[in-house]
């Protein structure tokens, strides 16, 4: 999912906001820590965590499970994978620049430099591949497609044009490049089944959607004419019928995926009338005429606020989600037959001074666990399988491989880890020999 890191740079308090990666909960980190709540009731949000410990900019869940990875201000390179249930640190891994984004799926985790990505197994962490001088990418602009049987990685491939480089993180190779944009990109998502890819540039006008497998242009929708926007977030409703996008305005437009209902002679007149004004207007002009138009649109309260939105179903009902830096959600009823002008439905307030009286299954992981009876840190997965002190990290890779990323070697005893259980997520223990 998209997500936001902010800084206080205006005095402000500004928060980290980030969905898992279907939409059932919601991550607020802050300089106090950080939250997770549930969303399968918007009317009354449960706090299912909450960590008091240190500062954190970068929070992602996996699914519903208790394992998270998060980046704290404090050391912005360095990236911990933690139980939250069980408040243990499982391993922590350290690169050579700021971790920018972190992406999960159910096979790989993706972490993000601005000239560099790796490409971890998430069954032992193991770093797989690095993509190495990628083009500058300062915002940490990826994608990870969340369905780990269509394991795709998608990231700029220019930092001039809106080139999109789409990357084969199952089998480690190259797939394809997709020309969308004059402009450089601005905003990237995947489809729930990885099989379509939305973009925009930093003109942030027009919305394309491409085939991930071989990058046909599908979609052409358009956000607006009458002003170029910063696109915050876009986002893929969980059912893929829908699309949307957030910018720096007020507006969030919903875009929904259907087919022209016309009749066929309606159609050929278009077709004619429009190639006779094609043949006297720019293709910039006739380009307007032809792009979807937004199905429906929900109004903020407020404008200039980074967000990000999902489209997504709580109790029975589709709804269009918008989390703002400011620590807030707003949560809209959507028609998916109506479409129009969406009421705001319920709002939230997410930040440090919101009442958790009701939350007490949040637990914070302050006190670490002993784990017969070592260290409660567990530096790595490959030191604890090799017999290594608890805390210390093993491996065998290059010396430059070690300095970029601190890598493990080997898979736990018994094999991968399997995600029969999303609630129990990762089943590790020590190993006594």
């Amino acid at each position: 999912m998209s997500n936001i890191t902010s800084s206080d740079s205006n005095g402000t308090k500004n928060y980290f906001v980030n969905y898992n990666q279907d939409s059932t909960s919601l991550v607020v980190g802050s300089k106090s820590g950080y939250r997770l709540y549930s969303l399968n009731n918007v009317d009354d949000l449960e706090l299912i965590y909450s960590n008091d410990v240190e500062e954190t900019y970068m929070v992602e869940r996996l699914f519903s499970s208790s394992l998270v990875a998060t980046v704290a201000l404090s050391s912005p390179r360095k990236l911990k994978v933690c139980h939250f249930k069980k408040g243990t640190e499982i391993c922590n891994y350290s690169y050579s620049n700021t971790i920018l984004a972190v992406r999960m799926n159910r096979s790989r985790l993706v972490v993000c430099l601005e000239e560099s990505l790796y490409i971890h197994n998430i069954r032992d962490m193991k770093v797989l591949h690095t993509i190495r001088d990628t083009p500058p990418n300062p915002q940490g602009l990826c994608a990870l497609s969340i369905n780990h049987d269509n394991c795709l990685l998608a990231y700029p491939g220019s930092a001039t044009i809106g080139e999109v480089q789409i990357f084969d993180a199952d089998h480690l190779h190259a797939k394809t490049m997709i020309p969308a944009h004059d402009s450089p990109l601005a905003a990237l998502a995947f489809s729930p089944s990885g099989t379509r890819i939305a973009t925009a540039s930093e003109k942030g006008t027009v919305i394309r959607v491409f085939s991930s497998a071989d990058g046909q242009k599908l979609y052409e929708f358009r956000r607006g004419v009458k002003r170029c926007v910063d696109i915050s977030s876009l986002a893929f409703s969980t059912c893929s019928q829908f699309l949307c996008c957030s910018s720096n305005t007020e507006t969030v437009h919903v875009f929904k995926f259907e087919e022209p209902k016309e009749s066929p002679k309606r159609n050929v007149e278009e077709s004619s009338w429009m190639g006779y004004l094609s043949s006297y207007l720019p293709t910039q002009v006739t380009d307007v005429f032809t792009q979807g138009r937004a199905f429906a649109a929900a109004h903020l309260p407020t404008q200039g606020l980074r967000n990000v939105i999902s489209i997504m179903t709580a109790q029975n009902q589709l709804r269009l989600l918008v989390a703002t830096e400011e620590a807030k959600l707003y949560v809209y009823n959507l028609d998916p037959n109506e479409g129009g002008d969406l009421t705001l439905y319920k709002q939230h307030r997410l930040d440090d001074s919101r009442d958790t009286r009701d939350s007490s299954k949040g637990t914070a992981m302050s006190e670490p666990q002993n784990i017969d009876g070592g260290s409660a840190i567990l530096a790595s997965y490959a030191g604890i399988v090799k017999g290594n002190p608890v805390g210390q990290m093993s491996g065998t890779e290059s010396e430059k491989l070690r300095e970029m990323a601190a890598a493990t070697e080997s898979p736990p005893k018994g094999g991968p880890f399997h995600f029969n259980d999303d609630q129990e997520y990762p089943p590790l223990t020590q190993n006594s020999d």
